[in-house]
């Protein structure tokens, strides 16, 4: 799996992932993301480019998310192709995790969460 890790205008950091989110996916993943979930800033995770995810990567996605929101943050996960997003929503998290299908979307979401101040902490 390819990780990359930039910044997302001044809303964040994105991570751009690339191949399979499975057993040895999950394990690249990890460390990588729950340092970006340490600095406590909005993620957003570009998995466009992602055909499969297993539970390990959803726990991960869940996990750096419950991280971020202690701090009233939010991780979005941008453009899911067809089997991620049907995986996420069974599993009842395309809500939690907020699905976007575009950059603006997620800047909307993002800015909409940095102006409301019941989000401010």
């Amino acid at each position: 799996m390819q990780i990359t890790i930039t910044e997302f205008d001044d809303l964040g950091t994105r991570i751009t992932l690339a191949g399979k989110v499975d057993i040895a996916g999950a394990s690249e993943l990890d460390l990588p993301l729950a340092t970006v979930a340490g600095t406590k800033r909005n993620i957003v995770v570009d998995m466009a480019a992602v055909d499969f995810i297993s539970s390990m990567g959803i726990r991960h996605l869940v996990t750096a998310a419950k991280a971020i929101g202690r701090s009233r943050k939010v991780l979005c996960v941008l453009n899911p192709g067809t089997l991620v997003t049907d995986v996420l929503r069974t599993a009842g998290l395309d809500e939690f995790l907020k699905i976007v299908r575009s950059e603006d979307e997620a800047r909307a979401l993002l800015t909409t969460r940095a102006d409301d101040p019941r989000q401010q902490t």
